[in-house]
């Protein structure tokens, strides 16, 4: 098992910024890809960013050249840096861990991203 637990999420005025965290605890060995999805109130959860083990990115492309996705492993974290948010950008904003060769994937709880003026 894994245990995903994020932080960072607020309020901030559009054209802001704020950094999510998410700390991975548990068997994380088998982990090779973690990630970013939001979901806005009455939306379906859509994503935002991943990393591989190799360090490889891939963006949505509504967050492309905003967002930036980053890790530390030897903190077993990974972070979201949001700049230039707009209030299209609201949502809860989950952690995503996935192991593509034992199919296995986990969530954390959320954090609320909320931008408004």
């Amino acid at each position: 098992q894994v245990q995903l637990v994020e932080s960072g999420g607020g309020l901030v005025q559009p054209g802001g910024s704020l950094r999510l965290s998410c700390v991975a605890s548990g068997n994380t060995f088998p982990i090779n890809r973690m990630g970013w999805y939001r979901q806005a109130p009455g939306k379906q959860r859509e994503f935002v960013a991943h990393i591989v083990s190799g360090g490889r990115t891939n963006y949505a492309d509504s967050v492309k050249g905003r967002f930036t996705i980053s890790r530390d492993n030897a903190k077993n974290t990974v972070y979201l840096q949001m700049n230039s948010l707009k209030p299209e950008d609201t949502a809860v904003y989950y952690c995503n861990a996935e192991s593509t060769q034992f199919s296995l994937n986990y969530w954390g709880q959320g954090t609320q991203v909320t931008v408004s003026s």
